[in-house]
Parts: structure tokens; sequence; C-alpha cells
């Protein structure tokens, strides 16, 4: 199925349609429709969580938590 409409495209968007156009050699229809399957194809790839930690080296002796606060927080306010 082919669908015929009218869209209006901001400057930016229009800039890449341009170039891969001139670059492909291939009319405005087809250059939207490459750039819209490469984006719904990003969509559906799952993005993977990955927690990166790095160690600190700080030893804190938790036990009084307001002695904690106060050195990484500084002294509180009088």
């Amino acid at each position: 199925m082919c669908m015929r409409t009218t869209i209006t495209l901001q400057d930016d968007v229009a800039a890449a349609v341009e170039q891969l156009r001139r670059e492909r050699g291939v009319g405005v229809s087809e250059a939207v429709n490459e750039l819209v399957r490469r984006g719904l194809a990003q969509r559906a790839r799952p993005r993977r969580f990955e927690q990166r930690a790095s160690s600190m080296r700080a030893r804190l002796d938790v036990t009084n938590v307001a002695d904690v606060l106060e050195l990484l927080d500084g002294p509180a306010a009088p």
C-alpha cells in the first residue's frame, strides 16, 4: 500500500533528506522512507542498560550518619 500525503519537515530533517537524496541519487519520497525506516529500526532494538561504577577509594565509617553527612556536605550552618 502506498500513501500520498503532504508533510512539513523541519530544517534539520529537510537537510538530512536532501543530503541522502544527493548521495544516493534518489527522490525525496525514497529518501524520507529510508530515514523513517532507520528510525523505526533503531526504536525496535531493545536498549540494554549498563551500570557503570568506579571506585572512589573513600572509606567511610557509616555508624554515625550525622558525621558522614557533615564529612560529605561540609559543616552544618549555624
